[in-house]
């Protein structure tokens, strides 16, 4: 076995934003997702990763927003209602400014033994699958999913106990990698260094 293997599956080539590549499962969240009801709720490091940009809501609503985009695009499951605690938060993604076409992804992670059911595709996502990381890369992926594969291999290869205390990644493009923090009124901006 080449390492973990991570589900994936390819873009519609008719779909306008990033057509035709190798992409993890996903989508936006819906207005009910930070109120549906779930087995269990993120574990308190998942959550707390998770909330420093946009707050415990947009924290749960991420959240269920994973799961139920899990459902609707693979057909596997984690639940119903979905075991939220299954979840850990690996890192975001922002398209930079400028761009026509733009994304705030936060990547949530999942073992496989959280997950029920077949795969079936939706129509969106095609080859769905699980693939080890050379399969991946070999099929042809955006940047940004590349450069996101590569840290999800980084926290793979850490100790349980790393990865509960580690703060997540933020990624501005594809190659200015810096550590989540905070942006709420009371948290203080950085000054540059004088």
């Amino acid at each position: 076995k080449d390492g973990p293997e991570l589900l994936m599956g390819r873009r519609h080539k008719s779909l306008r934003f990033m057509p035709d590549v190798m992409v993890f499962p996903g989508g936006r969240v819906d207005p009910g997702d930070a109120a549906a009801p779930a087995t269990s709720e993120l574990r308190p490091e998942v959550l707390a990763g998770l909330s420093r940009v946009g707050g415990t809501r947009l924290a749960r609503a991420c959240a269920m927003a994973a799961a139920r985009e899990l459902h609707e695009e693979t057909g596997l499951s984690m639940g119903d209602p979905p075991a939220l605690a299954a979840l850990d938060y690996l890192c975001r993604a922002v398209t930079p400014t400028g761009r026509p076409m733009r994304f705030n992804a936060r990547f949530l992670i999942a073992p496989a033994s959280a997950v029920r059911g077949n795969i079936v595709s939706s129509g969106e996502l095609e080859e769905l699958g699980f693939y080890a990381a050379t399969a991946a890369r070999a099929a042809g992926m955006a940047s940004i999913t590349a450069v996101i594969l590569e840290e999800f291999l980084a926290w793979h290869s850490m100790p349980a106990t790393e990865r509960a205390g580690r703060t997540p990644a933020r990624f501005l493009g594809m190659n200015r990698r810096s550590l989540e923090r905070p942006i709420t009124p009371s948290a203080p901006r950085p000054r540059p260094p004088a």
